[in-house]
């Protein structure tokens, strides 16, 4: 019993993370502090990023989910984010030409699937800072 839950617990060690702080290390200079702060400000727009999403979907406001996904982009780079940074990326552009509109749901479900993942490893990554 001892040796599975070794097993396990290596398991879930190897899993990747979804976010890297490299890029924020750099910019704050490895301040914890400040590592922080820019992570708090992060969680400080997640419930517009999430609420935003999902209503400018319902409500079929696409000039505004483009714009939202934009805003988030840069939100979510910072925290090493990067291939979710471009989907959100191909998701403004698609707006801006009202392309591929059945697809939306796609993007916002990937968005709202990787932002909780981020933000549990970011709360960890708080406590050890």
């Amino acid at each position: 019993m001892h040796d599975s839950k070794l097993f396990q617990k290596n398991i879930t060690m190897a899993q990747p993370r979804t976010t890297n702080l490299d890029y924020l290390n750099e910019i704050t200079g490895g301040e914890s502090e400040v590592t922080k702060e820019f992570i708090q400000l992060f969680f400080d727009q997640l419930p517009e990023f999430r609420s935003g999403m999902k209503n400018y979907l319902a409500e079929k406001k696409w000039k505004e989910l483009g714009e939202l996904a934009h805003k988030a982009k840069s939100s979510v780079m910072t925290f090493g984010m990067n291939d979710l940074g471009l989907r959100l990326k191909e998701l403004q552009l698609k707006t801006q030409k009202l392309q591929d509109i059945e697809k939306y749901p796609t993007y916002v479900a990937e968005f709202m699937n990787n932002i909780a993942v981020a933000e549990a490893e970011l709360k960890d990554d708080m406590r050890q800072l």
